[in-house]
């Protein structure tokens, strides 16, 4: 009798965590119709608590995640109940909606992948089909996207080794023409320095040189020759000083 009361009170509380789990569920449903999908995923996540095997409230838990845009986390939640004991249809539409959370999130191959495993299940559904399709045109485009920058930035780089030749070629013309106009500058500074001694000994020196020695002998000849005849001009009229006047008779 004891045994028969026991195996009954376990029944009533059993009963009673069942329903404490499908009230919440009530409760995420009419939220998450309400648009309130955050309070949807806390009270879904309550009724887990309450029974972890509840693939009803897993899978409601996924779908406001989704709808909240975590898509990372809808899809560990997907793609924990592709393991649970699934019909093929509701297999495919798990991996249906683990695509659309991997699109969403901007990982096209792998939103790729797991549309191309709900087709294997139900080849014939087509919203999969289309999204498959959708994924496939986002993924060329991302593509071409990628190409047309590496293309930009190999313009830039190829740009940039323009711009850094030209200007050094540009350093260089104006180092050119620095030191051509200090080499004008220390020559024109040069010419205009006095002479220090033995230059102007090597000036005198090289004017000398340029005398011939036979204009050299006719400069010394004439030089002679005139001071002959300033002499003999001197003891003339030093002869007429000395003459005595002679007073005529008349």
């Amino acid at each position: 009798m004891r045994q028969v009361c026991i195996s009954i009170l376990l029944f009533i509380s059993f009963a009673v965590s069942a329903q404490t789990e499908r009230k919440f569920i009530r409760d995420g449903n009419q939220q998450y119709k309400e648009g309130k999908f955050n309070e949807a995923e806390n009270s879904y996540r309550t009724a887990i608590s309450k029974k972890s095997n509840s693939f009803e409230a897993v899978y409601n838990t996924a779908n406001s995640l989704y709808k909240q845009g975590k898509y990372d986390a809808a899809i560990a939640m997907y793609d924990s109940l592709t393991k649970w004991k699934n019909k093929n249809d509701f297999q495919a539409k798990l991996y249906y909606n683990i695509g659309n959370s991997y699109v969403k999130a901007k990982k096209l191959n792998e939103g790729i992948n797991a549309y191309k495993s709900s087709l294997k299940i139900n080849p014939k559904d087509e919203d999969t089909k289309y999204n498959l399709s959708y994924a496939y045109k986002l993924l060329k485009k991302e593509q071409e996207q990628k190409k047309d920058q590496d293309k930009n930035k190999d313009k830039n780089k190829d740009k940039d080794k323009k711009d850094d030749k030209d200007k050094k070629d540009q350093d260089k013309n104006k180092d050119n023409k620095d030191n051509k106009d200090k080499d004008k500058k220390d020559n024109k500074d040069q010419q205009n320095q006095p002479k220090d001694q033995d230059q102007k000994k090597q000036d005198k020196k090289e004017g000398q040189q340029q005398i011939s020695p036979e204009a050299a002998q006719q400069m010394l000849d004439a030089i002679q020759n005139d001071e002959k005849n300033l002499q003999k001009k001197l003891e003339a009229q030093k002869k007429q000083s000395q003459k005595v006047p002679v007073s005529k008779n008349w």
